[in-house]
């Protein structure tokens, strides 16, 4: 992947993906995720797509990607660690596939750079409407139970850590949000926050640097980082929380403490060890816990890399809550003591590697691959990554689990329960 450098903040990346026939670009604003400042940046995306210099609104915006033979364009914030991301995507067919010769990519540029540093939609009536978007959004989590209870788990687990908040922000934070603080808002963080762009697909990739050096280089930048996530640390006892609401299936969400930070060595048989515990059809969480023992209606665990957790959801019966808890923490210790067949082991780096490859074929998942490597600091390529993957034994699994220790229970109950 090569990089480009537009000035101290932004930085454009090239990775080839010829044989597809799109070409995308990712605009990735790094925020150190803070509560005085997460739901601001949760609204924030939606306004600025609203309108620009370029494309004064919405009807205007859908006319120019239309007239780019329907390219697309869409917003919204993630989270990554403590790293609090505003993003903005865009996709259009590649530039040799464009019917009279155009170039698409610079004009998907032009919309990209005017939306972002030309915005026009500080307005009241538009911030409204995006509270109200930002609210459902949010709303829409909490009626997803899963969802909500990996949030409880969370906001439990990492209370007082800055990762205990929400990328969607909160419904309070969402109501204080005004035009003219937003507009204050935007002013201050766009230029002192680290800009990463990626372009995936076949482009000329020189000529959209200079695109976007000619919309920043009469802008005064202050030099900004990409925020370093600081690595969970367990505050003691196991700690075990319960809500109850009206719900006909138990929610239950464990954290776990690894204590491996994605840039340690211990960090890609980490990644083997969440396969074989519960990442997949082929885990010891699936075949044991639900499909041998029928005590949940799914079972599976995934690791936040920049935080050193893992978390494993299951739903759940009410009745059911304790021997699923017991037998969750029983499969954990099968594989703390290399309790692995040769058929889990090899499924769980198999699916690894078939992840990893299918990259290759999907550009955004191409970018966000290439953008983790880069908030962790890692930089590895695929192949890096496939060939590390593929050295991992089953004794590396067993030192991995071993450093897994589980620090917070959080169910969600039904309300008679």
């Amino acid at each position: 992947m090569d990089g480009l450098k537009i000035n101290k903040n932004i930085n454009l990346y090239y990775i080839p993906m010829t044989k597809l026939k799109t070409t995308t670009i990712g605009v990735y604003i790094h925020r150190e995720i803070k509560e005085d400042e997460a739901s601001k940046n949760a609204v924030l995306p939606y306004v600025l797509k609203r309108g620009c210099k370029l494309c004064p609104d919405s009807a205007k915006i859908a006319e120019y990607l239309e007239n780019l033979y329907g390219a697309s364009f869409g917003a919204s914030v993630l989270k990554r660690g403590d790293d609090q991301i505003i993003y903005f995507g865009f996709e259009t067919i590649s530039d040799k596939y464009a019917p009279n010769g155009e170039r698409l990519a610079g004009s998907v540029a032009k919309l990209m750079m005017s939306v972002i540093f030309e915005p026009t939609a500080f307005t009241d009536d538009i911030t409204e409407q995006e509270k109200k978007n930002a609210k459902d959004r949010i709303m829409a989590v909490m009626n997803d139970k899963r969802q909500y209870a990996s949030i409880r788990c969370t906001e439990e687990m990492c209370a007082g850590d800055s990762f205990a908040l929400s990328a969607l922000g909160t419904l309070e934070g969402a109501d204080a949000v005004t035009a003219d603080g937003l507009k204050a808002h935007y002013e201050n963080i766009i230029t002192s926050s680290a800009i990463d762009i990626y372009v995936c697909g076949d482009a000329d990739v020189n000529a959209l640097s200079e695109e976007i050096k000619r919309y920043t280089d009469t802008i005064a930048f202050e030099k900004a980082n990409i925020p370093k996530s600081k690595l969970f640390e367990s505050k003691g006892a196991v700690k075990n929380v319960t809500d109850h609401m009206d719900v006909v299936q138990g929610k239950l969400c464990m954290g776990f403490k690894t204590g491996i930070s994605a840039d340690s060595a211990d960090y890609i048989p980490l990644m083997v060890m969440n396969s074989v515990y519960g990442a997949g059809a082929h885990s010891k969480l699936f075949n044991n816990v639900r499909e041998k023992l029928s005590l949940c209606y799914y079972a599976s665990s995934n690791l936040v890399r920049d935080k050193g957790i893992m978390f494993v959801n299951a739903g759940i019966e009410f009745k059911n809550f304790q021997k699923a808890y017991d037998e969750i923490l029983a499969q954990l210790e099968t594989v703390k003591n290399g309790e692995i067949s040769e058929l889990e082991f090899t499924s769980s780096i198999n699916a690894i590697l078939n992840e990893l490859e299918s990259y290759r074929d999907d550009q955004h998942a191409m970018q966000i691959f290439c953008l983790g490597q880069k908030i962790s600091g890692t930089n590895y390529t695929i192949d890096e990554m496939k060939e590390m993957i593929s050295r991992v034994t089953i004794e590396d699994v067993k030192s991995a689990a071993a450093k897994t220790e589980l620090d917070t229970v959080y169910f969600l109950a039904g309300e008679e329960e």
